[in-house]
């Protein structure tokens, strides 16, 4: 079994796309399952007739604003690969659940505007990619637009996060006249007319729309004399910077990806599938596959040491015909098996997998087995939060997943007494999800918890789930802060009566946080209490 597991391990393919709001990243999720022939026409988020849509948007609040809330998990097989493909949300106000979910991956796909290039979202989920080790492949989406210049933007990759774009394909066509793209090196299988990995030749992929723009892009292959008669100077001009890039060593390499120093990067339009066969193949033939992690003391779980995963996400009501709760589950090590017992590390509870799902948006089938780098969906596993681990035979449990830094802050005011019992009994199912922090401080009292959020639409989703799914209407109070510390029991109760500060205890892990309205009173309250415990938390925004 166990040189099967690692077979199995080898085929797996992990990995996120990240990118600022409305850079098209629901789009090429779709577009990428289209490929992998997970589904048979794709729709965009403001698409038309039966096109309503993306189907990893499974929300209604996404669907009617066109934009990703949470993630989704899509797996597929693509040549003989399993891809597991997770999409995030885009919106800043929701980059929390984004934190998350690249604990849970292998690599990323860094998707960019080629119109507006590097922006204040992408930047701070790379750092986060870069702090986990996550290699990333940059995809130039949008290159049938208007766009900057394709070597400026090669220069603003490397120059304001510092590492090194090495493209894999290059424009022939100045952005918004898109003509196809010259293969800089061999990768994928030939499928669609285009060629099959090895030694490259001159000459450049050709794409074609296809009507509608649903079904996949025609690519054809035009050798140097082809591209040529058909694109002359526009082809020309794109061999000559090609030729460049390779002067200044930006050419492709493996090891330098790995290590995390350079970034494979292609450039393409999701929205009529132009470039995205090579992006999966790329990622294909060069993502990493699943490798042992590390528990929480350091030590290498292996991939042969039986089950263990961790949970990443928990959601509650994606079925609104069931009303259940699904965790989202990791698979770090070992075979899992339907049915099979497994202990939760930080309760020792143990728990059976019964009811077992895969993920394709919204859409669910039972999974009878699952490998290292897969996701399962465990339905009503009410007993598991995010960050729990879960295991069968060796014991062992992963690191606890990160809080981030919230940047606002609002007192959760219910109107109806009555309903107090689902009221707390929604507050702790979102709590435990990780949709909010939910927060609690001696001024207010139980009645009153305190959310606080990296964005203030959390604050309208928390609002409007618990009206959808526990009937409980509420309204949210903001308050003047906009920033956390850590800080310790003793540094609580010395700051309990500081002005323009409130003290907050989390229940979710006990910790004690500290709001401030500014970067300036952190100052203040430094000078003014010294030796004081006062920690920054992860991605933290001002100061």
């Amino acid at each position: 079994m166990s040189s099967h597991i690692a077979a199995e391990a080898a085929r797996r393919r992990t990995f996120a796309v990240i990118s600022h709001p409305d850079a098209g990243k629901s789009t090429i999720t779709e577009a990428l399952a289209l490929y992998g022939r997970a589904i048979s026409s794709a729709g965009a988020v403001h698409g038309k007739g039966d096109r309503k849509g993306v189907v990893s948007d499974w929300m209604s609040m996404e669907q009617d604003r066109g934009i990703s809330i949470t993630s989704a998990a899509l797996q597929f097989e693509y040549r003989d690969c399993v891809v597991n493909l997770l999409d995030t949300p885009g919106h800043a106000d929701f980059s929390e659940d984004t934190y998350r979910v690249l604990t849970a991956v292998d690599a990323a796909v860094m998707l960019l505007d080629a119109a507006k290039g590097l922006e204040p979202q992408t930047l701070k989920l790379f750092e986060v990619c870069r702090a986990r080790r996550i290699p990333v492949i940059t995809f130039i989406n949008k290159w049938d637009r208007p766009a900057k210049d394709a070597l400026e933007l090669i220069e603003e990759i490397e120059t304001r996060i510092g590492i090194k774009p090495t493209p894999v394909t290059w424009p022939v066509g100045v952005g918004g006249e898109f003509r196809g793209v010259i293969e800089r090196v061999g990768f994928g299988e030939e499928s669609d007319g285009r060629r099959a990995a090895g030694p490259q030749v001159p000459g450049m992929v050709r794409y074609e729309r296809s009507p509608g723009g649903q079904q996949l892009a025609v690519a054809e292959f035009l050798d140097e004399a082809a591209a040529m008669a058909e694109f002359g100077p526009d082809y020309e001009r794109a061999q000559e910077e090609s030729e460049l890039l390779s002067e200044v060593e930006a050419d492709f390499d493996p090891k330098t990806f790995e290590a995390g120093h350079t970034t494979p990067t292609l450039f393409g339009a999701a929205l009529v599938h132009f470039g995205v066969g090579q992006l999966l193949d790329l990622l294909v033939d060069i993502a990493p596959s699943p490798f042992s992690r590390e528990d929480a003391k350091g030590e290498p779980r292996d991939l042969e040491d039986g089950f263990s995963g961790f949970v990443f996400k928990s959601q509650a009501n994606m079925n609104a015909s069931h009303r259940d709760q699904l965790a989202f589950i990791r698979v770090c090590s070992g075979h899992f098996e339907r049915g099979m017992q497994v202990t939760q590390a930080q309760g020792k509870r143990t728990m059976s997998t019964k009811y077992a799902q895969t993920l394709f948006g919204s859409a669910r089938d039972t999974v009878d087995e699952a490998w290292p780098g897969d996701i399962v969906g465990l339905v009503n596993a009410t007993g598991l939060s995010v960050g729990d681990t879960i295991y069968s035979g060796k014991s062992v449990e992963y690191p606890p997943l990160p809080a981030f830094a919230p940047e606002h802050f609002g007192a959760l005011q219910m109107h109806d007494t009555s309903k107090a019992k689902r009221f707390r009994r929604g507050i702790a199912q979102l709590d435990a999800e990780g949709v909010v922090q939910v927060l609690y401080s001696e001024r207010r009292g139980e009645a009153t918890p305190v959310l606080a959020a990296v964005g203030p639409l959390q604050f309208e989703v928390t609002v409007a789930r618990l009206q959808a799914e526990f009937d409980v209407p509420a309204t949210i109070d903001n308050l003047p802060y906009q920033l956390a510390r850590l800080t310790d029991a003793e540094g609580a109760a010395r700051l309990r009566t500081a002005p323009g500060v409130e003290i907050f205890s989390r229940p979710r892990d006990g910790a004690y946080l500290v709001a401030l309205p500014n970067k300036y009173r952190i100052q203040t309250i430094v000078n003014d209490y010294p030796g004081l415990v006062l920690e920054p938390l992860l991605a933290g925004g001002q100061g």
